[in-house]
């Protein structure tokens, strides 16, 4: 059944703007509208009240028209539509997004010099998307009136929330409009929800640069960091945030009244969160993923809707040359996917290219950090093929098949996570790397025992995660027109980044 088509009054109509904060002030204005117009119709069936009609509230629709080919500059990664047609793209939480919306339109002004149109689109906003973040009315219904919400309200709808788009899976249809950004508003509402869930922390709260792990060793280490970092006055960070939306403030700077709302959970997220916090949102979060390909996947899938300039991976692996040593350092420039977890969304005959400006900041930072150069840092670091597998016991499997595969694609490096977070990150258009270290050789007698590893960890973590920061200040450094890579563009990419 096709939902009911929005209101047509001149408050809903597409308006057209020459000036990208217009355009996103009316983005904004349209989306509280709506919403409001749900918070309020939810408030008053939770009180009991019969309403008369279902109530319906629509997400923002921006779009642009071209009649020529691509005028841009071809350097560019996004920013640009290919040629001529109609370009839509619905929009939610445009508070969130604010900085990121205005570059958009501001680069689609640039480059094809096109009004940007705004109004509202006929895909509604379901009442699960609607809540404040510590807005938790539906808690009190009874089972009865939540059923009953099905006749009132919209629910999240999954056709709406597939990753086509990003897949390169999806066809337009005679006169539809091609898409502006690789993901719909649905999805990305569906994905802000489950950060949360996830990580224990807001949306808001994430920045453009996010380091994973698969020890919490590492997350010990960066709290303590976080806290080292917030006692300096002169810190280039302004917050530490930790799981709970717990708020940490730079020394001489003023509480503000969302930190009231934070309280540490009585037990930690399933993979959570931790946030280095700079004004312009290009700080460090950091997340403890766990182990395994799925967990890799699963936040990875979320993340990418905040749009960040780059992720990387910092964990622990084998080593699976006689000649590495316990503390070495892996940077992965291919992978062998023996993951699973995208073999459907991502076919493994797809290349997971190596980044050169992820790359080289990487190099650079282990560099710095160790005050090593030439052969003294090939002797620490070795750059080769990370395979990742979904099987922690492959070594169990019989007549040594995994060995020969990993000897074949001339494997240097084993974990259960890298592939797949630099698969996503092909996928999303999201700049990934690596940068493991070497804390067991299974092929080569040398396990892992609580002990020795204890004293690894203790050894290593450190400096490891001290070499992830400062090659995100490297990134920082080179801007985000730099990092983000034309590698990562399709035949028909969208404008947004």
């Amino acid at each position: 059944m096709p939902y009911p088509a929005p209101d047509t009054s001149s408050a809903a109509r597409m308006r057209r703007f020459d000036d990208p904060l217009a355009a996103l002030a009316c983005v904004q204005a349209l989306y509280q509208e709506q919403v409001d117009t749900l918070r309020d119709a939810m408030r008053r069936f939770v009180a009991g009240e019969q309403l008369s009609a279902p109530v319906h509230a629509y997400y923002p629709l921006v779009r642009i028209e071209t009649h020529t080919v691509a005028r841009a500059d071809t350097k560019l990664a996004y920013g640009f539509v290919e040629g001529p047609g109609r370009y839509d793209a619905t929009i939610t939480r445009p508070d969130l997004f604010a900085r990121y919306l205005q570059e958009q339109f501001r680069l689609l002004r640039k480059n094809h010099g096109v009004d940007i149109q705004v109004g509202l689109s006929q895909q509604p906003i379901p009442i699960h998307f609607s809540f404040a973040d510590n807005d938790h009315v539906e808690g009190s219904l009874s089972p009865e009136r939540r059923i009953l919400m099905r006749d009132v309200f919209d629910l999240p709808d999954l056709e709406a929330m597939d990753d086509g788009i990003a897949n390169g899976t999806w066809r337009s249809q005679p006169g539809q409009a091609f898409p502006l950004s690789l993901f719909t508003a649905p999805r990305v509402d569906y994905s802000l929800h489950r950060l949360r869930h996830y990580t224990g922390t807001a949306p808001e709260w994430f920045q453009n640069f996010v380091l994973f792990t698969n020890y919490q060793f590492y997350i010990d280490e960066f709290i303590r960091l976080g806290h080292a970092e917030m006692a300096k006055e002169d810190s280039e960070y302004i917050a530490f945030i930790e799981p709970g939306n717990v708020v940490t403030r730079r020394t001489g700077l003023p509480a503000q009244a969302i930190d009231e709302l934070g309280a540490a959970p009585p037990r930690l997220p399933q993979m959570p969160a931790y946030h280095l916090v700079r004004e312009d949102y290009s700080g460090i979060t950091m997340v403890n993923i766990g182990v395994g390909p799925a967990n890799a996947k699963t936040i990875t899938d979320h993340i990418a809707v905040l749009r960040p300039h780059a992720w990387m991976m910092l964990g622990h692996c084998a080593g699976l040359r006689n000649s590495q040593e316990l503390g070495d350092y892996v940077l992965a420039h291919a992978y062998v996917r023996e993951d699973h977890v995208l073999d459907e969304e991502l076919p493994l005959w797809v290349p997971i290219p190596a980044l050169a400006e992820i790359q080289q900041a990487l190099q650079q930072a282990v560099a710095d950090v160790t005050a090593m150069e030439g052969p003294d840092l090939k002797r620490i670091m070795r750059t080769g093929t990370v395979a990742s597998t979904d099987n922690r016991n492959w070594e169990l499997l019989p007549d040594n098949l995994p060995q020969r595969r990993f000897s074949q694609s001339r494997a240097v490096a084993l974990d259960m996570e890298s592939a797949t977070i630099a698969a996503n990150g092909f996928r999303f258009r999201v700049p990934y790397g690596t940068l493991l270290c070497v804390s067991d050789k299974p092929l080569h007698g040398e396990i892992k025992l609580p002990g020795m590893a204890n004293h690894f960890y203790r050894e290593r973590v450190d400096q490891h995660l001290r070499i992830g920061m400062r090659a995100v200040e490297l990134l920082r450094q080179g801007g985000s027109q730099r990092l983000h890579s034309r590698k990562l563009r399709s035949f028909d990419e969208v404008a947004f980044q």
